[in-house]
């Protein structure tokens, strides 16, 4: 079976209701079943859809970024660091590779920086407020470049 190209629109909301990201005022967001393009928990609910059905999803840290890995967290002195100034929060590239990992300054002290690396939303439920807008076959374009996304 050939897999669906979907066209969806979402609202997500943290465990306290406040919005973190939306599609709505934008285009559809789009994405190929199976491809790995959104979090796990869900595309396993768009894949259940039909287009014009609208439906709250919970998605468990599991289904959605993933627990909050300790190991992801280092101290790092900060001469060490690609960037001369920074404060807590701030997020930057370790290196110049465009998968280079992403971190965000936790904590600084003295000459030493605590960098985390997991994804902010990790360890966290995603509340999504979702509708199947579109759902066509795939293209062949569609599938070979989304299976160059993750090469």
């Amino acid at each position: 079976m050939n897999p669906r190209y979907l066209d969806f629109h979402y609202i997500l909301r943290d465990a306290q209701g406040r919005m973190l990201d939306t599609s709505r005022g934008n285009e559809p967001l789009g994405c190929v079943e199976g491809a790995g393009q959104i979090v796990d928990g869900l595309e396993a609910v768009l894949r259940s859809m039909q287009p014009g059905q609208m439906r709250k999803v919970v998605v468990p840290p599991e289904r959605g970024y993933g627990l909050h890995e300790k190991d992801l967290v280092q101290k790092v002195p900060r001469s060490r660091l690609p960037v001369e100034e920074v404060k807590v929060g701030d997020r930057f590239q370790t290196g110049p590779d465009r998968h280079a990992p992403v971190v965000m300054v936790a904590a600084i002290e003295n000459d030493e920086v605590l960098l985390d690396a997991n994804h902010p939303l990790a360890g966290q439920h995603l509340y999504f407020e979702v509708e199947l807008v579109g759902a066509r076959p795939a293209t062949a374009e569609e599938r070979a470049a989304s299976s160059q996304q993750h090469t």
